[in-house]
Parts: structure tokens; C-alpha cells; sequence
């Protein structure tokens, strides 16, 4: 590495973006943040998630301070920064323009895996609360603005086998592949957002990215549209994918 880098790794909801960003953590040239732009996210479309009015407190709230923040120094003069978005949170409104002041990479799954993990939570979702719309809108955006297909990386690959996964993305990136990367200790960590006693209870006990199983779950047909919109979008992004 030249320069600093500061990577946004673009995942929807459900996702192993916690497990990314403790891999990524656990090495010694890298700081991480967890979802920057959440607090304007809840605080602008109002959606009602645990412990909504806790994180909105601890901010930014306002998306412009969040990205200056992203664009600014690397915290504790790092040479990485792993910077944890869900696409949902990039909503309409928020300007583009800083994306291009970043290192974008993409965190994929199956739609069918993430609907039916979605809907424990959210029995009736829409399309704008899953994130693939969105992603492949960002996916689209960084490669017509770099002239450049970004790194995309699918879940079922990483958990497959992340020594090499992990190892494309950091070749891609332009970064060494550290073995630190694959294993850390049990437990929250204090660059968690304040919403990880809500929602990272299964990434808590991990210490390493788990072996990949299969689901059975299949999507209600009630939901089918929403399912197969996603599909296209993931369709997409997979055939882009590091493998």
C-alpha cells in the first residue's frame, strides 16, 4: 500500500457483515466502524428497530457529519479503514459524491437465505428494508464512476473457504492478507454499535467465520415478488463476485 485506504464494504441486512468486520479488526493496521450512517438512517425514516432512540443519541445523526468523519484521518493513524455499511442506510437524499473519496467493496448473499432470516424479525418486509435494491445501486454507481468493477465477495464463499476468499479481496485491494483475519476472540467488542446487544448475539460466541450450512427455509409465497426482485439484483452482483 501507497496511501491510506479506507474501504466501505456495502452489505444488506442478515448478512456475515458482522464476522467481516471482525476479521478485519484483528489485524494490526486496521481500524473499523459499524454502521456510520444508522443514526441518520432511524433518525430520517423514523423506523422503528430496538433500541432506536440510543443509537440516534450517540449519533451522527446528520449524514453529512458521518461522512466527513469517513473521509477524514483513519482513527489511530491506521493505514486501514473498514468502514461497515448496510446499503439500506445509504438512503435517497444522501449524496453520492463521497463515494468516490472511498474504496467500495460488496458483501452478497442469497436473497432466499436473507428473507427468511429477515422476516424472525421483520414478519412483513418491503423491498427498501433488505438492501439488495440499493446495493446493486451503489455497485452500479462505483463502477460507472471508477470505470472499474469493485470487489464483490458472496457469504456462502467467504464461510467456504475464507483463507482464500479473504485472500482475493485483499490482492483486489491492493493490501497484504494477514492470518489474523481468520480467527478473533468471542465477544463484543467497543467499536460495536450500541444496537450489538440487540442484534449480534450469534456473532458474539463466533471466534472464527463458521463452515457454511445450508438452509432449508424457503421464502412465503406471499413474498415471492419481493423474492425474486432481490434475485435480479443478486444475480447481478454474483456473476462479478470473487472466486
Amino acid at each position: 500500500m501507497t496511501k491510506p485506504l479506507r474501504l466501505a464494504m456495502w452489505s444488506g441486512p442478515r448478512n456475515i457483515s458482522t464476522a467481516m468486520m471482525r476479521a478485519w479488526g484483528n489485524r494490526d493496521d486496521t481500524a473499523v466502524v459499524d454502521e456510520p450512517l444508522y443514526a441518520h438512517y432511524l433518525f430520517h425514516s423514523k423506523k422503528e428497530h430496538p433500541g432506536a432512540a440510543e443509537v440516534i443519541a450517540t449519533g451522527p445523526s446528520d449524514w453529512r457529519h458521518a461522512v466527513s468523519q469517513l473521509t477524514g484521518p483513519i482513527p489511530g493513524g491506521k493505514a486501514i479503514y473498514l468502514q461497515k455499511h448496510m446499503t439500506h442506510q445509504l438512503l435517497p437524499h444522501i449524496d453520492r459524491d463521497w463515494l468516490g473519496q472511498v474504496t467500495n467493496a460488496f458483501l452478497i448473499r442469497n436473497p432466499r437465505e436473507v428473507i427468511t432470516s429477515f422476516i424472525k424479525i421483520v414478519r412483513q418486509p418491503v423491498l427498501e428494508d433488505v438492501g439488495f435494491a440499493q446495493q446493486a445501486d451503489i455497485f452500479t454507481w462505483v463502477r460507472n464512476h471508477t470505470q472499474k468493477t469493485p470487489p464483490v465477495v458472496d457469504a456462502k464463499d467467504v464461510l467456504d473457504n475464507p483463507r482464500r476468499i479473504l485472500g482475493l479481496l485483499c490482492d483486489a485491494l491492493g493490501v497484504r492478507f494477514q492470518e489474523a483475519m481468520l480467527s478473533w476472540a468471542p465477544g463484543l467488542r467497543p467499536t460495536d454499535g450500541v444496537w450489538a446487544p440487540h442484534w449480534y448475539k450469534e456473532v458474539e460466541t463466533t471466534t472464527g467465520f463458521r463452515q457454511y450450512t445450508p438452509k432449508s427455509d424457503q421464502v412465503p409465497q406471499a413474498l415471492d415478488g419481493l423474492y425474486r426482485r432481490c434475485l435480479e439484483c443478486y444475480e447481478r452482483m454474483y456473476d462479478a463476485r470473487l472466486k
